[in-house]
Order: C-alpha cells, then structure tokens, then sequence
C-alpha cells in the first residue's frame, strides 16, 4: 500500500500486491483489466477510485482511497465509492510512518488489509456488541488464513 499524505493511500493490485501464492487460474482472473468507465464526480478526500497504468482501459484491483482533494484525478479515473463512515481511519493511515521509494511514498511497514466491513458502534448499549464483532473479525480472519495455507500451500 502506498500513502502519501494529503493524497492517496493506494492498494497494490491482486497479481503484484499479494503475499499469498496463486494458482494459474487465479493468477490468470488477477491480470484481467476493465475497460475504464469515467464520470463527472469529483476526486474529493473519500472517494474510492479504481487504479490503473497509463492505458486508461488498464484497471485491476488496485484502487485507490483519496486522503485530499486531488482535482487532477477527475474523469480521468473510474470511481467507485465513497468513505461515509470511518474516515479516522484514514487519518491513521495519513499518520503512519513513511519512506520514499522513487516517486512513491510508502509506509514504514506493511499494510494489510484484513476487513473491509464497517460495524455502527455508535449505537447506544454497543460495547458488548463491539467486543462481539471484534471476536468474530479475528476469527473470521483465522479461518481465511487456515483455509489459505489448506489451499495454497
């Protein structure tokens, strides 16, 4: 994941981003690119845009989370959503410590993604439920990498 602060915290794609080993036909599912698809909304801190090379049918699963207003994004790359909850964690990920690798700006460390669901805990009597959740997250996580190593040894 790169993170350049003010910017953008972008995730690697599948096919070069990915510390589990692949199959052919997942490797092959990985390259597949999308044609891209561009409208007039805006590249405003939240947005949720698809990665791409210079070929602007080049979009995998590289994406992008924007941390600022960048207006050079615009109708340029496809967006996909939008952070409406959450957006602290954003700020942490503008907080972590970084190094420039050539033009890129990555953290210290490695960023892995483990979740991408967002739990409501500002629901009144939500502690038990937090706690809940947070299990379940961790177990759930568990069961992905045990499955992983069955898998993909």
């Amino acid at each position: 994941m790169q993170v350049d602060k003010g910017f953008v915290a972008q995730v690697a794609d599948v096919a070069n981003g990915r510390s589990a080993p692949m199959n052919e036909e997942q490797r092959r599912e990985a390259e597949k690119t999308v044609v891209g698809e561009f409208s007039d909304v805006k590249h405003v801190r939240g947005i949720l845009s698809m990665g791409r090379y210079d070929d602007p049918d080049s979009g995998s699963s590289s994406f992008s989370m924007l941390l600022g207003n960048s207006p050079h994004l615009d109708g340029k790359y496809a967006i996909f959503g939008k952070v409406t909850k959450g957006d602290d964690t954003l700020a942490k990920l503008e907080q972590l410590p970084t190094r420039k690798e050539g033009i890129f700006v990555m953290p210290t460390e490695r960023i892995t993604i483990l979740s991408s669901y967002y739990y409501d805990t500002e629901k009144e009597n939500c502690e038990q439920d937090r706690s809940i959740l947070k299990r379940k997250l961790a177990a759930s996580a568990i069961e992905v990498e045990r499955q992983r190593m069955k898998c993909f040894p």
